[in-house]
C-alpha cells in the first residue's frame, strides 16, 4: 500500500498551485472524517481525496485525454492500487466512463464540490477563519445561487444522497475535517490581519 508521504509527494510533484494542493487537503480531511464516519479504511480514504486531483494542473480539460483520465496511467506505473486508480476515476465518469459503485467512490463525488463551497463561504467573512463558519451560514450562502456560482450545488445533493446522509449533516462533517485543518487550508484568519 502507497502511504499518505508518498501520495502528497506525488501530489506536489504534480501541482504547484497553493489553492489547488489546498483544495486537495480539504478533501483528504473530508474523506477521512467520512471514513471514521462509516468504520471504514481512513487511510486509504485519506490517499483517494488527497490525490484526486493531482493531474488537473496539467490536464486541466475534462475530456477523454485529460483530467482525470491522464492520471490513471501514472498512478498505474507508481504502483498504486487500482482501489485508488477507480476511486479517482468515478469523480468524472463523464468522462472516464466508470461509475461510481463502492461508498469511497460516492463519498469522494460527495465531498469533492462541497469543499470549495465551504472554503468560499470561510473566504467573505471578515475574520477569513474556517472555524467562524457554520452549517448555518454555509445554509445562508447556499441559497444564493450567484455565491460561488461555480459550485454545482445539484452534485452536493446528490452525492450526499448517495450516502445516505442528510445534506445539512453532510455539510457538518465536511466543515468540521476541514475545520480541523484550518491553518493548513490557509483559512485559520491568518491571512485577514
Amino acid at each position: 500500500m502507497i502511504d499518505r508521504k508518498q501520495a502528497y509527494d506525488l501530489m506536489c510533484e504534480h501541482t504547484a498551485s497553493l489553492s489547488l494542493r489546498r483544495h486537495m487537503l480539504a478533501v483528504e480531511a473530508a474523506m477521512r472524517a467520512y471514513a471514521r464516519h462509516f468504520g471504514a479504511d481512513e487511510e486509504l480514504w485519506g490517499i483517494v481525496g488527497l490525490l484526486h486531483d493531482f493531474d488537473y494542473e496539467r490536464y486541466p480539460n475534462v475530456a477523454t485525454d485529460g483530467h482525470p483520465n491522464a492520471g490513471a496511467p501514472i498512478l498505474r506505473a507508481r504502483g498504486y492500487d487500482e482501489v485508488i486508480v477507480r476511486a479517482l476515476l468515478s469523480h468524472a465518469t463523464e468522462v472516464s466512463g466508470v461509475e461510481r459503485q463502492s461508498l469511497m467512490e460516492h463519498t469522494l463525488y460527495a465531498v469533492d464540490e462541497l469543499t470549495g463551497l465551504i472554503s468560499a463561504v470561510a473566504l467573505v467573512r471578515p475574520t477569513r477563519d474556517i472555524r467562524d463558519v457554520t452549517v448555518k451560514s454555509v445554509k445562508n450562502k447556499w441559497k444564493d445561487r450567484a455565491f460561488a456560482a461555480a459550485v454545482n450545488r445539484a452534485d452536493i445533493e446528490r452525492g450526499a444522497a448517495a450516502i445516505g446522509v442528510d445534506l445539512w449533516e453532510h455539510v457538518a462533517i465536511v466543515l468540521g475535517a476541514m475545520q480541523a485543518i484550518a491553518t493548513e487550508l490557509g483559512l485559520d484568519g491568518m491571512a485577514a490581519t
